[in-house]
């Protein structure tokens, strides 16, 4: 017998009026939430906002490749005008889907309702599995920042056990709720940036713009200046996976998304300014951990050590933004029925208990890897998970034109299929440079999304586990009559 739990949901805007012909009319989505969420505090703009500069960004901590790679010119070329082109596209479908569908799971709703749920559970996989790769780099970095302080934090059982550690406080700051992890981004967010206002302001004497302007296009790390460009401008969707945990989601989610690409785009551009102009160009010096070295040619060992801190609290920033965007997306795909209903409970502090230690020890398991690898094997998964996305978005457009969508882009048909045209084919020039070895170990992760649903629908059938079912599941499939 199966064990399937039946959640009924009332929303008189999603009923189909009997009394018409049935030639145009549609479920409106409006301003639904997840189930059960009112008793738990909502998410504000503030924290929203720094909730999504910290999954995205975190500061400059890591974009010194991108002046390894190509230079400074192409580094602010790539920095001022790519957001253009990748990040203000996926920021607007965000902003738009985001309001449409107003729930955790995000962009998993998303491809649910446009291509059905066996391809929605493939987006889920591929974006969980990115944000767990991307999560195992952060508390490697930090202790990167450190190990100049603490020699023992190189290598060997010292460095496993920070690790470990590290792992298991952030992840528990984590469980004790998103509002905490909001406020803590804010503090961690604005001691990040600070150090390098500072440096800009004392850098004005010695600035040199000539700097700037030098570029070698025959000597271009393509590969590593796109995967570098590519990092630290995605993931504007993961804040989705969060839209039933935010305050009146159809005004706060489009409004965070702008302030947090203001600050974005201002903390890459202007440290790179102020770091590519005042320093003679040494593009091997260019790696991670160089603005700390710039930091102490322009103030001293103060704020050498004060942009360390920084990029050692930022790391801790983005963990517990990206562990809060993991966690609450496999809660998402609970409640849809596409994983078992353990992953939908709620600890006593309203946060997805299951989903984040799973999460969690999807990090552990992947400390292993190397930078560069976790980087390219994250973007990888991430550009299948996109490619579903603007299919769906674009679908959407064409198949439910009149569906209710509080944020609405303001561009017909034509106009959304041209704007993403310039990520698509960012995203097919960033998996041509992939590496062999990246590319198969992401082609057996995506091979393994397509097997694990029938799996788990099997042990449905099975009644092996306890699934959720959705009596308004707005699926478009099911919902025309």
């Amino acid at each position: 017998m199966k064990q399937r739990n039946i959640m009924p949901r009332q929303n008189p805007a999603e009923m189909v009026d009997p009394s018409s012909d049935g030639a145009a009319e549609y479920v409106e989505l409006g301003e639904r939430s997840s189930p059960k969420l009112d008793k738990y505090q909502k998410v504000s703009v503030i924290p929203l906002v720094f909730l999504i500069f910290y999954e995205v960004s975190g500061g400059p901590f890591g974009i010194e490749d991108s002046v390894q790679a190509a230079g400074p010119l192409l580094a602010l070329i790539g920095f001022l005008l790519v957001p253009f082109a990748w990040s203000v596209p996926e920021a607007l479908i965000t902003a738009e889907l985001g309001t449409m569908f107003p729930e955790n799971g995000g962009y998993v709703v998303w491809v649910s309702s446009a291509l059905g749920p066996y391809w929605g559970f493939q987006q889920g996989w591929m974006k969980w599995l990115s944000g767990v790769i991307d999560n195992a780099l952060y508390p490697v970095l930090f202790l990167d920042y450190l190990k100049s302080a603490i020699p023992e934090l190189e290598g060997g059982l010292p460095r496993t056990t920070a690790v470990l550690a590290l792992t298991v406080v952030l992840t528990y700051m984590s469980y004790r709720g998103l509002n905490i992890v909001g406020w803590v981004a804010i503090f961690l967010g604005v001691f990040s940036l600070l150090p390098f206002i500072f440096m800009g302001f004392v850098a004005v004497p010695r600035l040199d713009a000539s700097r700037w302007l030098v570029m070698d296009i025959s000597d271009v790390n393509w590969s590593l200046y796109l995967n570098t460009l590519f990092w630290n401008l995605n993931y504007w969707d993961s804040i989705s996976t969060l839209a039933g945990e935010v305050e009146n989601p159809s005004k706060t989610l489009p409004k965070s998304l702008f302030y947090a690409l203001l600050l974005v785009i201002f903390g890459y551009f202007f440290p790179l300014l102020v770091g590519t102009g005042v320093v003679p160009l040494n593009r091997e010096l260019w790696t991670d951990g160089y603005f700390s070295d710039i930091g102490q040619m322009l103030g001293g060992v103060w704020l050498r050590t004060w942009i360390q801190a920084a990029a050692a609290l930022s790391n801790m920033g983005m963990f517990l933004a990206e562990m809060s965007s993991d966690s609450f997306q496999l809660e998402g795909m609970a409640i849809r029925g596409m994983l078992p209903e353990l992953f939908a409970k709620r600890s006593p502090y309203g946060t997805p208990l299951v989903g984040i230690l799973f999460s969690a020890s999807g990090v552990i398991l992947l400390s292993w890897m190397s930078f560069q690898e976790i980087v390219a094997a994250e973007n990888f998964l991430y550009c299948f998970g996109m490619i579903m996305e603007f299919i769906a978005f674009v679908k959407l457009r064409i198949d439910h034109p009149a569906e209710s969508r509080p944020y609405k882009i303001p561009l017909g048909t034509v106009g959304s299929i041209i704007m993403c045209i310039p990520p698509t084919v960012l995203i097919l020039v960033v998996l041509a440079f992939a590496s062999f070895k990246v590319m198969v170990i992401s082609m057996v992760a995506i091979m393994i999304g397509l097997v694990l649903e029938p799996c788990l629908r099997y042990s449905e059938r099975k009644g092996w586990f306890k699934y959720s079912i959705i009596a308004d599941n707005h699926d478009y499939h099911s919902a025309y009559q």
